[in-house]
C-alpha cells in the first residue's frame, strides 16, 4: 500500500470538509454545547455556574453518544457517495481502491478530530479557568473514547455507502443504523432478557454489550470517570464476569477496535468487486 497516496487523498478530503464548512460548524456547535452543559448542568437543582471537569465529563457523555455517531454517519455517507463524476476521476488515478477508501476515512477522521479538539479544547480551557482543574486528567479519556466512537461510525458509513451505492438509500440506512444503535438496541436487549432464565439472561446481557459500540463507549467512559454506579445492566454484567475495571476497559477497547476494522474490511471487499 502506498502511504503517500493515502495521505494525499486524506489531505484532499480534509480540505473538502473544511471548504464545505462541516468542520467549522461542528467545532462551533460542539464548543457551544460543551460550555452550555458545563454552565447549566445544575439548573434543575436551582444552581447556575460552571461545573468542574468530573461532573461536566459525565454530563457531556450523553451528548457525545447522540451527536458524534450522527455527525460521523452523515459526513461519511456524504463523502463515500459523492458525485459520480468525482468518483470516476478519483478511481481513474493510479491508486488502489483500498488506498482511496483509507484516504477518505482518514481525511474525514482528521476533520472530526479537528472539530472535536477545538470544541473540547475551548470548553476545557473555560472550565479550568472558572472551576479549577480538579478531575481534568479524566477529561482526555472522554475525548479519546469520543474520537474512537467517531471512527467506528465513519467505518460503518463507508460500509453502508459501498453496500447501497445510491446516496438516498445510503442515507436512509445510515439513519436507521443511528436509530438502532443509539435508541433502540438497549430496549431490544432488555426486552429479550425476559425470555430467558436468570443465568442465561445475565450471559445474554454480557454478550449484548459487545454488539453495540455506543454501549461499549458509554460503559468504558463511565469506568474512567468513576461513574460505575450508573452504567446499567451491561456494564454491571461486564464487571461481574471480568472482575475488574482495568481488564474490562482493555477488553472494551479491543472490541471497539474490532468495530472499526470489521466494517472497513467489508467495505473494501465490496468495493473491490464493484464496477465504478
Amino acid at each position: 500500500m502506498d502511504t503517500n497516496a493515502v495521505r494525499t487523498i486524506a489531505r484532499q478530503e480534509l480540505v473538502v470538509s473544511i471548504r464545505n464548512r462541516w468542520t467549522l460548524v461542528f467545532a462551533g456547535v460542539f464548543g457551544v454545547l460543551v460550555l452550555a452543559i458545563s454552565y447549566f448542568g445544575l439548573v434543575t437543582g436551582g444552581a447556575v455556574g460552571f461545573q468542574g471537569f468530573a461532573r461536566t465529563s459525565a454530563s457531556l457523555l450523553n451528548m457525545v453518544l447522540y451527536i458524534v455517531p450522527l455527525v460521523a454517519l452523515t459526513m461519511g455517507t456524504l463523502s463515500f457517495t459523492s458525485e459520480k463524476s468525482g468518483n470516476e476521476l478519483l478511481f481513474a488515478q493510479p491508486v488502489t481502491r483500498g488506498e482511496i477508501l483509507l484516504g477518505k476515512l482518514f481525511g474525514l477522521f482528521a476533520s472530526i478530530f479537528t472539530a472535536m479538539l477545538v470544541g473540547f479544547g475551548i470548553g476545557g480551557v473555560v472550565i479550568a479557568s472558572q472551576a479549577g482543574t480538579e478531575g481534568s486528567l479524566r477529561y482526555p479519556g472522554l475525548v479519546g473514547f469520543s474520537l474512537l466512537l467517531a471512527l467506528i461510525f465513519l467505518s460503518l458509513a463507508a460500509f453502508i455507502s459501498t453496500l447501497c451505492r445510491r446516496k438516498t438509500k445510503a442515507f436512509g440506512v445510515a439513519l436507521f443504523v443511528w436509530f438502532f444503535f443509539v435508541l433502540f438496541y438497549d430496549l431490544l436487549a432488555i426486552g429479550l432478557t425476559f425470555l430467558f432464565t436468570e443465568r442465561t439472561a445475565n450471559l445474554f446481557i454480557f454478550g449484548s454489550l459487545f454488539g453495540n459500540p455506543v454501549d461499549m463507549m458509554r460503559v468504558a467512559s463511565l469506568m474512567i470517570l468513576n461513574g460505575t454506579d450508573i452504567f446499567g445492566a451491561g456494564g454491571a454484567a461486564l464487571l461481574r464476569f471480568l472482575g475488574g475495571e482495568r481488564l474490562s476497559v482493555a477488553i472494551l477497547i479491543i472490541a471497539l477496535a474490532v468495530w472499526v476494522i470489521a466494517p472497513l474490511a467489508g467495505a473494501q471487499k465490496l468495493l473491490k468487486h464493484q464496477d465504478i
